[in-house]
């Protein structure tokens, strides 16, 4: 990356959304899928409205502008809609493994709507740090098994991520990354409340662990994170930020390790060093 100051924002997204894995499959144990993604969008709608008063004149006025970022925010609610429901179902490992696709999607689209910034040395590092989120993934699931309607889903998911990183950078990176952010979210409800009324019915837990869940991946991972997530976009080149974005199964790991007490083995030693090398490569270059 060009800076330090965006080292140190990057890694700080980094551990808010490492730590949101566990998080995101915990509140799935409450509350079914799109309820959990109307909740977060809700939540993190109503917590980003009060810092439009502080950008308020950056608000665009063009129409062509205001529909992109409509269109922007359905689309990353239908990748988070399918995404959460892709977890409910599917192993651990298979789910960071098609997660973690989304770099690949990023230099695919890059390629075709982002010339400039595609680069073979870069796909050769993207392809190495991504076989080190299999190893990880591989080691912590007992069973990759077959694939079903629920991975499916986690690739839609990440697809749809790679979408919107490269849509923001083409289309929408003159628009400040709070307003994109609120105005995605915002727009996000109108088709989450109707795929979560619609198909599972509106409803809330009110269990304490839930609401401290939801509210944490509200906060910090919807607002904090991907406003500075968006910010970093604006800023840096999106096939090297989105293949560095592979150390979030890695800390997520890492944290397990701290806080939870699980082990770490030597196949977990090995995908964490191929991810380093991937982030390396893709960075020197």
């Amino acid at each position: 990356m060009k800076r330090a100051r965006n080292w140190l924002l990057f890694l700080l997204v980094v551990l808010i959304w490492g730590s949101n894995w566990a998080v995101m499959k915990g509140a799935l144990d409450y509350v079914a899928p799109m309820n959990v993604t109307f909740d977060r969008y809700v939540l993190s709608a109503l917590c980003l409205s009060p810092l439009l008063l502080l950008v308020r004149g950056k608000i665009p006025r063009d129409r062509a502008t205001l529909l992109r970022i409509v269109v922007s925010g359905i689309a990353t609610a239908a990748g988070s809609v399918s995404t959460y429901v892709g977890l409910v179902y599917a192993a651990s490992g298979v789910a960071a493994i098609l997660t973690y696709t989304q770099p690949l999607f990023v230099f695919l689209l890059s390629a075709l709507f982002l010339r400039a910034e595609a680069k073979i040395d870069r796909l050769f590092g993207a392809f190495v740090g991504f076989s080190g989120v299999a190893v990880l993934s591989i080691q912590k699931s007992s069973s990759l098994g077959m694939f079903a309607h629920s991975e499916f889903l986690l690739l839609i998911g990440a697809l749809m991520w790679g979408v919107t990183v490269v849509y923001y950078k083409k289309a929408l990176s003159h628009v400040d990354p709070i307003l994109t952010n609120a105005f995605q979210q915002t727009s996000g409800i109108v088709l989450l409340a109707a795929l979560a009324g619609g198909l599972e019915g509106f409803r809330f837990s009110l269990a304490a662990p839930y609401v401290l869940m939801i509210l944490y991946s509200a906060i910090f991972a919807t607002c904090v994170g991907i406003t500075l997530w968006y910010f970093l976009v604006r800023e840096e080149d999106v096939t090297v930020l989105s293949s560095s974005s592979y150390l979030v199964p890695m800390i997520a790991i890492f944290l397990g390790w701290l806080v939870l007490g699980e082990s770490v083995e030597l196949g977990s030693i090995l995908g964490m060093g191929l991810i380093l090398a991937g982030i390396y490569l893709v960075n020197r270059s």
